[in-house]
């Protein structure tokens, strides 16, 4: 799904000028701009509205502090990225074993 800078300031009570903001400051926080120039925002970008959101508003951390916990927690992602992956193998192969079972009636 793909949200208006209004969408997002209205789903998150975020204003628009701090999103800019934001923009300039976040890393990895760049939303795409459509033909005419206006931001569109991804799923993934509205989640990180929140979670910024909540860092700076409810944890009471300074921009710079909530941006250093985004990184921290992007690069612990991309430390487990492989572990992740296999977790989601594994995921996949139980479901697939779980609906063969079900259709077998095992």
């Amino acid at each position: 799904m793909q949200y208006s800078i209004g969408e997002i300031e209205e789903l998150t009570g975020v204003k628009a000028h701090v999103l800019r903001y934001w923009e300039e400051i976040i890393p990895g926080f760049s939303p795409m701009k459509d033909i005419g120039g206006r931001r569109v925002y991804s799923q993934k970008e509205l989640e990180m509205v929140v979670r910024l959101k909540h860092l700076i508003v409810e944890k009471k951390f300074t921009i710079e502090g909530a941006r250093d916990q985004i990184i921290a927690e992007s690069e612990a992602v991309n430390n487990h990225a492989d572990l992740l992956m296999q977790m989601h193998e594994i995921r996949s192969e139980l479901n697939e074993l779980y609906l063969y079972a079900k259709k077998n009636k095992l």
